[in-house]
């Protein structure tokens, strides 16, 4: 059985789909792998690792012709066209936004398994490549924020006098909310932090932050773990009761987000007029209009004083570890995909196992 790495070619994209390290696994266990001449160039891993593995390079038509072609992001139509009938497709495929990919994958008989369905179960834990991305986003979104900053984040004191610690409020505690509090904590900055859903509490507290506590009239929590969407009602007493709390943080990482939905407005225009001069927004949310309806997506503006960063793909600001990441979620994964036969790897039924079930995306009527 034949796998296939090709290069990620979206503007911007550093990341790639397997590493030597877990290439050299797979071969270990009776695959061929092909991986495109320069596919791991951006996330520093050079084509002389990748042949040490026992892997072949060759051009992208190579790494596209394979049983089960490995990706990042969503394939290009000259992609598609390379594709063999058959074959399977394994990356994030950003089905909300469906620009007929999907459906030029299907009508060339490939069949898609889409990370970003991948059910929160126990047992796909490790393939979960949303959470291991968003990990890292949260990081780097601190990171960010430090960096557009004009001011420390801990304490400091030198003869010269001290300097206070800056004032960070997360909003929204999933994966990313949660490594933006520790990151945050572990350079020194007073944390707070909001979520809708009331379970979260702990979690702040656990990390070393303060949880702020608002009476919005219902809950936010869904289905999976993720948060819901909230009435009318709700979300304008949230901006109300939240607006305060906004107003006196140095720093914002907003990271709310409801899955195919678009992202609610939690700092409004209002709250950033109010914000000292040379506060920092990180808005993790960009992708799907921003938790601030001023910031703009993939740039950094000044809007009132206040630098709102609109960043949308963290993890390819650190590329090789998220590649590293994002190569063993797929490797996880292709183990329950995968059975070893007489002759080699052979692919199960996609049907058969509840996680392949749910990521496999089916062709709409």
């Amino acid at each position: 059985m034949r796998i296939g790495v090709p290069k990620e070619t979206l503007p911007g994209e550093t990341r790639v789909a397997s590493t030597p390290e877990v290439i050299k696994k797979l071969v270990a266990k009776g695959f061929s792998v092909v991986v495109e001449r320069g596919a791991g160039q951006a996330a520093h891993f050079p084509d002389a690792e990748y042949e040490q593995t026992g892997a072949q390079l060759g051009d992208r038509a190579a790494a596209l012709d394979a049983d089960i072609v490995l990706r990042v992001r969503k394939s290009t139509p000259d992609d598609i066209a390379g594709l063999r009938s058959g074959s399977v497709l394994v990356g994030l495929v950003e089905t909300c936004e469906d620009d007929g990919t999907l459906a030029a994958l299907h009508a060339k008989g490939v069949r898609v398994i889409a990370l970003e369905r991948v059910p929160r179960i126990s047992r796909a834990q490790s393939m979960d490549a949303l959470s291991s991305q968003a990990n890292i986003g949260g990081y780097r979104a601190v990171i960010e924020a430090a960096a557009h900053y004009g001011r420390f984040f801990p304490v400091m004191m030198t003869s010269a006098g001290s300097a206070k610690p800056a004032r960070v409020l997360v909003l929204g505690v999933g994966v990313a909310g949660l490594q933006a509090i520790a990151t945050a904590r572990r350079l020194g900055a007073d944390v707070y932090a909001y979520d809708v859903r009331p379970e979260t509490k702990e979690q702040i507290r656990s990390l070393g932050a303060k949880p702020i506590e608002i009476d919005i009239g219902e809950s936010g929590s869904g289905e999976g773990g993720y948060a819901k969407e909230l009435s009318a009602e709700a979300k304008a007493r949230q901006q109300q009761l939240l607006a305060d709390e906004l107003a006196k943080a140095h720093v914002i990482i907003t990271t709310a987000a409801i899955p195919c939905r678009p992202a609610p407005v939690l700092v409004t225009e209002a709250v950033v007029r109010r914000m000292r001069p040379g506060s920092v927004i990180v808005d993790l949310a960009a992708a799907t209009g921003g938790n601030c309806p001023l910031t703009e997506k993939d740039r950094t503006v000044a809007r009132h004083g206040v630098t709102l960063v609109g960043i949308t793909n963290y993890p390819a600001l650190v590329p090789s570890d998220a590649s590293s990441f994002y190569a063993r979620n797929l490797a996880n994964l292709l183990d329950i995909m995968v059975e070893t036969g007489t002759g080699g790897p052979v692919l199960k039924d996609l049907d058969a196992d509840e996680i392949t079930r749910a990521a496999l995306v089916r062709p709409t009527a």
